[in-house]
């Protein structure tokens, strides 16, 4: 029976330590490594980047010069200059105009139709890496339902912590009486003998 409890144990430990690394890597990858480099992780909405970018897919986006930004490059744009919404599309074409201004062309993968031209001004970066999946959750850590999911992943890692005190209380106990039990028992079998 300690047999089991031990290898019962063992793997409840690997799962929580296997747990708390994905957490963390996912926190590497959802929010170090984008803010120590000045990145932006957006999540891909629809299928216009199929089969390149997925809908789900997590998208970093690096700050770049839009003068070093090339045809074929996955870039991301404001729809409107200065305004929050973002289109992330393949560079087709970059052109200037008779002002010297630069203009591209960007496209969906899966997208007949070209864009609408788009202004240097108007490009926030091009995809740096992605990752199949994680962009549901990007979502929700960072959108809508940002004010429940934090204190529910708390509340959770709260009842974790709780309950692996719990057990280690409890762990603790039964080694300091089993050995007493044990000599309890051993001690009532002399004297059952004795008697006999």
């Amino acid at each position: 029976m300690r047999r089991v409890s031990g290898i019962v144990r063992a793997v409840a430990v690997g799962f929580g330590l296997g747990v708390m690394l994905l957490v963390a890597g996912l926190g590497v990858i959802l929010v170090v490594v984008p803010k120590a480099t000045g990145s932006t992780p957006l999540t891909v909405l629809t299928s216009s980047m199929e089969p390149t970018l997925p809908p789900g897919t997590l998208v970093v986006v690096r700050p770049e010069d839009p003068s070093r930004i090339r045809v074929g490059d996955i870039a991301t744009y404001q729809l409107a200059s200065g305004r929050p919404e973002v289109v992330t599309h393949r560079v087709r074409a970059v052109t200037t105009t008779s002002t010297g201004e630069r203009l591209f062309t960007f496209r969906g993968d899966a997208n007949d139709v070209a864009d609408a031209p788009v202004a240097a001004i108007q490009i926030r970066g091009v995809a740096w890496y992605s990752v199949p999946l994680l962009g549901r959750v990007n979502t929700l850590v960072n959108g809508h339902d940002r004010p429940w999911i934090m204190p529910g992943i708390a509340g959770v890692l709260l009842v974790y912590g709780l309950a692996m005190v719990a057990l280690g209380v409890r762990a603790a106990r039964r080694r300091r009486r089993g050995p007493a039990a044990g000599r309890r028992s051993a001690h009532g079998r002399r004297r059952l003998t004795a008697a006999s």
